[in-house]
C-alpha cells in the first residue's frame, strides 16, 4: 500500500472518530445552529421592518430577510470555528495527540480528520439555517447553477475557516482559551455587509468593511442566491478564501509538528 493510501485510510479513521464525537455530544452541533437562528429571528422580526425600509428600493421585512440571510450563513461558519478550536485544543491537552504520534498512523491524518469532520458538521448547520430562513420568508431566485456555485463557495470558505480554527486550537494553551480565540471572526459579518450596506457606515469603518474578507464572500453569496450580479466580489471571495486556507494550513501544520505537548 502506498504512502498516499495509508494517509487516506488513516484520515478516514480519524474522520469516523470525530463524527462519533459529534454524535456523542450533540449540544455542540445545536449551538452551531442556535446562535445564528436567534440572530436571524431577532434581526428579521425586531429590526427587519426598519432596516428593510432603508435598503435600496425599500421592501421592509420581506426584503430584509433576503438581504440578511447570506450574512447569517457566514456568521454560522464563524461560530462553528469555536467548536473546532476547542476540540483540537482538548485533544492536545488530553495527550491523545501524543499517543497518536506513537502509533503507526499518518501524521497528517489527525488534523485532516478534525477538518473534514468539522466541515461536515458546519455544512449541516448551514443547511439547517437556510431551511429556517426559508420558513420565515427567505426567497432565493438562484438557478441550479447559482445554487451549486453558492454551495461550492460556502464549502470552500468553511474549509478555509476550519483550518484557521485548527491552528488557533493548536496555539491555545487550554481548551478554555481556545474557545475565545475565534471570537473575533464572529464580529466580521457585523463589521461588513452582512447586516447593513457598507454605504451606510462612517468613513473609516466603511473602508474596513469593504476590504475585510467576509464582505466579498457575503456579497457573492447574495448575488448568487438572489440572482443578482456578483461583479468583482466573486474574484475577491475566491482569492480571500484560498489565501486563508493556504496560510492557515501552513500555520497549523507547523504548529502541529513543533508543539511540545503533542510529542
Amino acid at each position: 500500500m502506498s504512502t498516499l493510501s495509508y494517509a487516506v485510510r488513516d484520515s478516514r479513521t480519524m474522520l469516523r472518530r470525530n463524527l462519533r464525537h459529534t454524535l456523542r455530544y450533540p449540544a455542540m452541533t445545536a449551538m452551531i445552529v442556535a446562535m445564528p437562528v436567534t440572530f436571524l429571528l431577532l434581526f428579521v422580526y425586531v429590526f427587519g421592518g426598519t432596516l428593510g425600509a432603508g435598503l435600496a428600493g425599500g421592501g421592509g421585512r420581506a426584503a430584509y430577510v433576503n438581504y440578511v440571510t447570506p450574512g447569517i450563513l457566514l456568521f454560522t461558519v464563524a461560530g462553528a470555528a469555536t467548536g473546532t478550536a476547542v476540540s483540537v485544543a482538548t485533544d492536545v491537552a488530553s495527550g491523545i495527540v501524543a499517543r497518536f504520534r506513537t502509533m503507526a498512523i499518518s501524521r497528517a491524518a489527525v488534523l485532516t480528520g478534525h477538518v473534514l469532520g468539522s466541515v461536515i458538521q458546519t455544512m449541516l448547520g448551514v443547511a439547517t439555517v437556510i431551511g429556517i430562513a426559508l420558513l420565515i420568508g427567505f426567497r432565493p431566485a438562484a438557478s441550479p447553477a447559482g445554487w451549486l456555485a453558492a454551495v461550492g463557495l460556502l464549502a470552500l470558505f468553511v474549509f478555509a475557516v476550519t483550518w484557521l480554527s485548527v491552528a488557533l486550537g493548536l496555539v491555545a494553551k487550554t481548551a478554555e482559551s481556545a474557545s475565545n480565540m475565534p471570537m473575533p471572526l464572529m464580529l466580521l459579518p457585523f463589521l461588513g455587509s452582512g447586516f447593513v450596506p457598507t454605504s451606510s457606515m462612517p468613513g473609516g469603518l466603511r473602508w474596513f468593511a469593504e476590504y475585510q474578507p467576509f464582505t466579498p464572500v457575503i456579497e457573492t453569496l447574495r448575488g448568487l442566491l438572489l440572482g443578482g450580479p456578483t461583479g468583482s466580489h466573486a474574484t475577491l471571495a475566491v482569492a480571500w478564501t484560498a489565501g486563508i486556507a493556504l496560510v492557515s494550513y501552513g500555520w497549523a501544520r507547523r504548529l502541529y509538528n513543533r508543539n511540545p505537548a503533542a510529542r
